[in-house]
Formats: C-alpha cells, sequence, structure tokens
C-alpha cells in the first residue's frame, strides 16, 4: 500500500494540481471521523447537517448487518427501539399510506413517477428516498418539494436531543446511523404534515433495511434487479432477489417488472411464503394501445418500465381509496410463461398522463445543454444501469443536430465507490469512444469547507484517490486491448496524442483514449469546460492545472470543438456534485 500511496503522490506532483494544498487541507480532514457531536450546536441548517456526519462513524453498522443479515429481525427490532425512543410506536406508523418500493436499478425513477401521478390527481404526498444529489433534505419531500432548510433543522435537533436523552448505557448503539436516522426523522415529518400518502424507496437492503419496519403498506413495488451491494446481500441475483422480496407483507398486493428467470421466480416463490399477491407489470406498449404514446419526463428507453411500474403502483393505491376516474380496464390474458398473474392492463387516465410527462428527477438520464457543452447526468453504478445508460447515450447523440463546423469531443467523467467492479463498468463504457476519460473523486472542492451535505467520512483521501487511480488503470488496460472497429466511425485522438496521465507513456493507436486524474470536481470541470459553460465560471484555474502536455493539449481541443458531450456516470454522489456546480440554484 505504501507504494501504491507513493506513485499516488508522485503523480499528483505530474498533474500539477495543486499537491500542495490538496495534502494539506486534507490532513486533517482524515481525522473527521473521530470528531464528537458539538457539545452546543447552534440552530443553523449547516449545523445540524454537520452533526447529522457524526453519525457516519458508525461504521460498525454494515458490518454488523453482513454479520446478521440471515437474522433480519434483530435488525427490525434494533430499528423499532430507535423510534420508540423518538417518541412514535408501530401503530402511529400504520396510520400513514405507504407505497413501499425496492430494487437495485430504477427505484428512484419509480418512486418519482409514482410520486407526481398521484400528486397530479391534488394529493398531498411524502417522499423519502435516497442518496441525495446536493442537499440532504432532498431526501425527505413534500409535494415533490425537499423539505425547507428551516423544517429540516427543527424536526433534526428535536428527534437529535430525544434520542440523546432517552440513551441507554446498555446499549451497545445508542444513537441509530446516518440512514437509520433520516428514516426516524421522514416518518415524524409525513405525520405531522398529514400526508395523504407517502412514497418511501427502500434503502440497500430489503428484509433488513430499517424501512422496512413498515407493517402495512398499501401496495409494495420491486423495480428491476441486478448485481449491486453484493458483499451485502449475496453475490447472485437470487439472492438478491430473496433480500429484496422481504419487503412483501400478507395481503398486500405487490407489483414487479419483467426479470430474468431466476430473479422472477424468485419473487414469486418469496410472496407465496407469506401469501401476498404478486403481479406482472405489462410493458408500457399494453398500455398505449388504443391511446396516445405516452411521454415521459425522464429519458431513456429503460425510463418506460419504472413508468410501468409506477402506473400499477398508484392505480392500485387510488383503487383502495375508491377514488374515480383510475383508468378503463382493457381485456387480458394471464401471464402463463411467467407463472405470474397479469397486472391490469388500463388504458392511463389524463391525471396518469401529465403526472408522467411532467416527473422530474434530477440526476437519473438528465441533459443540461449550455453553449458548446451538453452534459449527459446518469447515476448509473450497476451493470445493468450502466448498460441502459450507454443506450441512452448513444442514442441522444444519434439524434442530436451536428454542430456547423469544428470538431466535437465526447468526454467521460466518471467514479465508483463500495463494493462495485469498476472494471466491468468501464468496460461497458468503451464502445461509446471518448476522446478523453476523466476520473475524480466523490469531492466537490479540495477544500470541504461549506460542502457538508456531501461529506462522507466512512472512507478517506488515501482510499478515494486511490480508488481515482485503479480507475485510470482500468481504462488504459482496457483501451490498449480494444481492438474492435470504431462504431462512431469518427477518428481518435490524432497519432502521437497525449498518454495517460499518471501511468507511462505507451504508443497510441487510432482509437486510443487519453485520460486524467482530478483531486476534485471542480478541478476536473474547470478543465473540461475551458470557461465555455456559461453558467459554471469558476473565478481562475488552479494554478499548475493545465501544467501536464495531456491537459494542456486537451485543453487547446475543448477550446476549438464545436461541441462536447461529457457523460457523467458511475456514481450517483459524483452526479450530485457536479450538479452542486452546474446549478448553483440547487444549493439555496
Amino acid at each position: 500500500m505504501s507504494r501504491a500511496r507513493s506513485h499516488l503522490r508522485s503523480a499528483f506532483l505530474l498533474a500539477a494540481v495543486s499537491p500542495l494544498s490538496a495534502t494539506t487541507r486534507f490532513g486533517a480532514r482524515r481525522g473527521l471521523s473521530a470528531w464528537p457531536a458539538p457539545q452546543e450546536p447552534g440552530m443553523e441548517y449547516q449545523d445540524a447537517v454537520r452533526t447529522l456526519n457524526t453519525l457516519q462513524t458508525n461504521a460498525s453498522y454494515l458490518e454488523q448487518v453482513k454479520r446478521q443479515r440471515g437474522d433480519p429481525q434483530t435488525q427490525l427490532e434494533a430499528m423499532e427501539l430507535f423510534l420508540a425512543r423518538s417518541g412514535l410506536q408501530l401503530e402511529d406508523l400504520d396510520q400513514l399510506n405507504i407505497i413501499h418500493v425496492t430494487g437495485t436499478k430504477g427505484k428512484g425513477s419509480t418512486c418519482a413517477f409514482t410520486e407526481r401521478i398521484l400528486r397530479s390527481y391534488g394529493l398531498k404526498t411524502g417522499f423519502f428516498s435516497s442518496p441525495h444529489l446536493v442537499q440532504v433534505r432532498e431526501r425527505i419531500r413534500i409535494n415533490g418539494q425537499p423539505i425547507s432548510p428551516e423544517l429540516f433543522t427543527n424536526h433534526f435537533w428535536r428527534l437529535y436531543h430525544r434520542l440523546q436523552e432517552t440513551k441507554d448505557g446498555s446499549s451497545c448503539v445508542s444513537m441509530p446511523a446516518y440512514f437509520r436516522f433520516l428514516t426516524l426523522m421522514a416518518f415524524h415529518i409525513f405525520l405531522q404534515e398529514k400526508v395523504d400518502l407517502a412514497v418511501v424507496e427502500v434503502g440497500i437492503g430489503g428484509a433488513y433495511d430499517c424501512t422496512n419496519i413498515i407493517r402495512k403498506p398499501v401496495v409494495c413495488g420491486v423495480s428491476s434487479l441486478g448485481l449491486d451491494h453484493t458483499s451485502l446481500l449475496g453475490d447472485t441475483v437470487e439472492k438478491i432477489a430473496w433480500q429484496k422480496g422481504g419487503i412483501f407483507k400478507r395481503g398486500v398486493p405487490a407489483f414487479t417488472v419483467l426479470q430474468p428467470d431466476g430473479p422472477l421466480a424468485v419473487l414469486r416463490d418469496r410472496a407465496q411464503q407469506i401469501s401476498c399477491p404478486l403481479y406482472l407489470c405489462p410493458p408500457l406498449e399494453a398500455l398505449e394501445e388504443g391511446g396516445p404514446p405516452l411521454t415521459l419526463g425522464l429519458e431513456g428507453e429503460h425510463q418506460r418500465s419504472n413508468a410501468a411500474l409506477a402506473l400499477q403502483l398508484a392505480r392500485c393505491w387510488l383503487q383502495q381509496k375508491d377514488h374515480q376516474g383510475i383508468g378503463e380496464l382493457k381485456a387480458s390474458q394471464p401471464s402463463l410463461q411467467w407463472q405470474l398473474p397479469l397486472a391490469p392492463v388500463f388504458q392511463p387516465t389524463s391525471h396518469m398522463q401529465h403526472g408522467l410527462r411532467d416527473t422530474e428527477w434530477p440526476g437519473r438520464t438528465q441533459v443540461l445543454r449550455r453553449g458548446p457543452l451538453t452534459w449527459y447526468l446518469d447515476g448509473a453504478h450497476t451493470v445493468s444501469s450502466v448498460q441502459a445508460c450507454v443506450r441512452w447515450f448513444r442514442q441522444a447523440l444519434r439524434g442530436r443536430d451536428p454542430p456547423d463546423g469544428g470538431p466535437e469531443v465526447r468526454v467521460l467523467l466518471f467514479n465508483s465507490t463500495g463494493d462495485r467492479d469498476p472494471a466491468a463498468l468501464l468496460k461497458l463504457l468503451q464502445p461509446c469512444q471518448f476522446h478523453y476519460a476523466v476520473f475524480c473523486p466523490n469531492l466537490t472542492e479540495v477544500s470541504p469547507t461549506g460542502n457538508e451535505d456531501q461529506q462522507n467520512f466512512t472512507v478517506t483521501l488515501d482510499q478515494v484517490l486511490l480508488r481515482c487511480l485503479t480507475h485510470q488503470q482500468h481504462w488504459s488496460r482496457l483501451d490498449k486491448e480494444q481492438a474492435s472497429p470504431n462504431l462512431w466511425n469518427s477518428p481518435g485522438p490524432e497519432p502521437g496524442g497525449p498518454a495517460s496521465l499518471l501511468l507511462a507513456p505507451c504508443l497510441p493507436h487510432p482509437v486510443s483514449t487519453s485520460s486524467l486524474v482530478f483531486s476534485c470536481i471542480s478541478h476536473a470541470l474547470q478543465w473540461i469546460s475551458q470557461g465555455r459553460d456559461p453558467v459554471f465560471q469558476p473565478p481562475s484555474p488552479p494554478r499548475g492545472l493545465l501544467a501536464h502536455p495531456v491537459a494542456g493539449s486537451g485543453a487547446s481541443v475543448l477550446r476549438e470543438a464545436a461541441a462536447i458531450h461529457v457523460l457523467v456516470t458511475g456514481s450517483l454522489h459524483l452526479v450530485g456534485g457536479v450538479l452542486k456546480l452546474l446549478e448553483p440554484s440547487l444549493s439555496q
């Protein structure tokens, strides 16, 4: 490890991205995870966020979940205790109308579609999701909007002090971890705000997830399943499906989308085990038949599956609550092939159509067009979601209007976290034929000041920088191995062009991609945009940002390009940091 760190430090000296300031400013940051909560916290929003971040220090929580994943009841009993200490009982949660949604790909988008459809009926909605992109209060929404800083602050301190006052010295965990705390806070806010219904996105887990304390959801949904968080959920899709199906409740209807044979059979068996009626959603095409094509507010063909699930979840709740105008049923056949009953085929109402059309969910297949730059933002971080991201990105480029004169440049901005396989994800991105691949940590700025919402104390600076170096090494190796023809029919960098920033120079080949590593998102965006983004205008680039040949020659290419297409993917936290800089209004 020491050899790798030495290589990393030397590399950043070559990159000339303010290595001295980065090292000295982050020297203290590595010790932040040990800081205690303030003894006399203020009542400002950022004070609340800083104190909330101290709950990230309970790193043993995830290890505990891994050890106890065979006993979900242990996890739920712990959550029940925290709930009682917060002043609520399970009976209080039973009063909430909750739509519970899990999955590994598309669950957030499904929740966003569902919430927006139901809000179009004039209902007061709550929405709990994770992770946040720019500010932590995005995780708890009322009527589609993040709760205000004032509401967040008031509820945070009330809950925090309540839990502090009820600490038991005999308990090994006196305070809930970060996500558990926010889950409790969301329940309190939904009850106080008297929402008509709340859409709750399940966290990483399923059976043992802290949101699974919900005993009486009105309906459950399972979006697409794939390999993700394998160290926590299991190393096969079947094991993950069994965990995710743990949110099913006896007698509560549940819906899922078409899955590969294994996961769908596992979900069916899981539902039958507890007498949960499980239905397979028909494709969106079946609901469009005989009516106008449905317009979705989220781009990408894969969003049609999420929209189909959302329509079934919304209609099921509306039907239970005897709402009028929930869609006229059409004749349908049972799905004998998949041994699951087919969910109703119906004509979506105008409210449903408007809800799908008006859905907004930042950071998921989001496009920002700004002068010569077009930013494509998608927080895909699993194999299946990155595959969908690549299809969306390539389709978007095919449908664009070519610029008048001058070259087009494609740039990848990538990072991945956790136990995901970055080599597998990067290999999927190779066919996009990027001219530059840029890697950076999920740190908006070199200095953590003013970025409390995006601080992560569960990893160190060395860990995230070494991971970026690993990403670049994977990309360079894949780039050398790539021998397929250029699928885009466009030339790559000129022969003799710049080589990798951090690795020893190698002979370029016709489709080689130059790669760079930056110490933070801000530096990466400054290099990519070259001052040509009309909104992102930092005061001045850090000294030495263009000192290395790759950065210098690439800057000239970017300044002369008629169009620059930037795909940001691999991590929702990376996308959030990019949005924080490109859309300053999201921080207000």
